[in-house]
């Protein structure tokens, strides 16, 4: 079994000889500005659209890098590539984000949910971290409570909203309310921003399965039992166990010790409920009741469920110095670094089949690109 120690050194030499050469080398487009995300093994790109969740992503990621691991100019000037390109051309004519553009910025999907914005108001708050300026936190700030209305009132969106629907919380939105909480918390600690994350603490005792130690994707607003339908059943450990170390840090505002140890419990549930114990490796998607899943991709094993579960693990190892969470941080960094590391050309592979073979040789898409790997190997050799 590896130290802590060793495997933060293992996260850090990923982070700077292989992840962030990958996307330094390849990402940027210098002709029309954003960065690319489709791109090969070998750093080729296959798609040559723009998804605005990613293009958000990465500004925010080398914004981050600038600020806490490296002066590096660099970072800063493809972080604005891709600002510029994000005003310029994501913003609908009602203030809303496409999900996707044209290389050269013409509109080319309209998603009708907030995430595309959540990342971009991430990004435009990290820039202002990096450079000071005022406007980019304006930015950030008005965004933040459009996209709280927008979850709110999904019609804003364009989304229409049938009586049949039962109304229930997504725990994808309480999870990017609290994390922009969070975010603009440590920049300008208003009691609104403590208010969303404490109405984010309510939301997460909604999804808490506190038999399995769990967090559901959907829970009913007024109590009504879901499990006749397969999204009241559907588990996802990769956002179970984001959202548990997401409560760690919304709790250094808001010091409370039972969720401290409910965060501990989710982790812990969602490893123990998550894992494969016959290939190894965390599913994707799980009916907790043991029934079919409407995605016929559940029983895959995706690249960003393992490096949520890294920092994780490696936050709760570092927090009780319990050895259980360094077993289990060995367990997912072999996992994750005999399937999804690529040794010749860098980077981390997306894709595996349930028994761990290599189902796409792409280290980007139009769902990965700069922010998953770079942000848990980041984040982990910095504990």
């Amino acid at each position: 079994m590896k130290s802590f120690n060793d495997l933060q050194q293992i996260y850090g030499d990923n982070l700077k000889n292989s992840v962030i050469p990958f996307w330094l080398k390849n990402g940027p487009d210098w002709d029309n500005g954003g960065t690319f995300t489709c791109l090969d093994r070998d750093g080729g790109v296959y798609d040559t659209r723009k998804y605005i969740w990613l293009q958000g992503r990465s500004v925010w990621m080398f914004c981050r890098l600038y600020n806490v691991y490296e002066k590096n100019e660099h970072y800063l000037k493809i972080a604005k590539l891709g600002l510029d390109f994000i005003e310029k051309n994501a913003i609908d004519p009602k203030g809303r984000y496409y999900f996707s553009l044209m290389p050269d910025g013409k509109p080319y999907f309209y998603q009708r949910k907030v995430y595309g914005a959540v990342f971009c108001m991430l990004g435009y708050l990290e820039y202002f971290n990096a450079t000071g300026k005022q406007q980019y936190l304006d930015k950030s700030v008005d965004l933040f409570w459009k996209i709280r209305d927008w979850i709110a009132d999904p019609t804003l969106l364009d989304r229409p909203v049938f009586n049949g629907l039962p109304r229930t919380s997504s725990l994808a939105d309480v999870m990017v309310l609290a994390s922009m909480a969070i975010e603009l918390a440590a920049v300008d600690p208003k009691q609104a921003y403590l208010d969303v994350m404490a109405d984010s603490l309510r939301n997460i005792d909604r999804h808490f399965d506190a038999g399995k130690g769990i967090l559901m994707e959907a829970a009913a607003l007024d109590g009504t039992d879901l499990s006749r339908f397969p999204e009241g059943r559907f588990f996802n450990p990769g956002h179970s166990i984001e959202v548990a170390w997401f409560l760690m840090h919304l709790l250094k505002f808001m010091p409370d010790k039972k969720k401290e140890q409910m965060a501990l419990d989710i982790m812990k549930g969602s490893m123990e409920t998550g894992w494969d114990k016959e290939f190894g490796g965390l599913f994707y998607f799980m009916d907790i009741q043991g029934k079919p899943t409407l995605q016929i991709e559940s029983s895959v094993k995706l690249w960003w469920p393992h490096t949520e579960a890294i920092y994780a693990l490696a936050l709760a190892y570092k927090k009780t110095g319990e050895k259980y969470w360094l077993e289990k941080l060995n367990e997912v960094h072999d996992y994750s670094f005999s399937h999804f590391v690529d040794k010749e050309y860098g980077e981390w592979f997306g894709y595996c089949d349930r028994r761990g073979n290599l189902t796409h040789t792409s280290k980007g898409g139009n769902y990965k690109g700069f922010f998953h790997v770079p942000r848990a190997m980041l984040f982990t050799s910095q504990l």
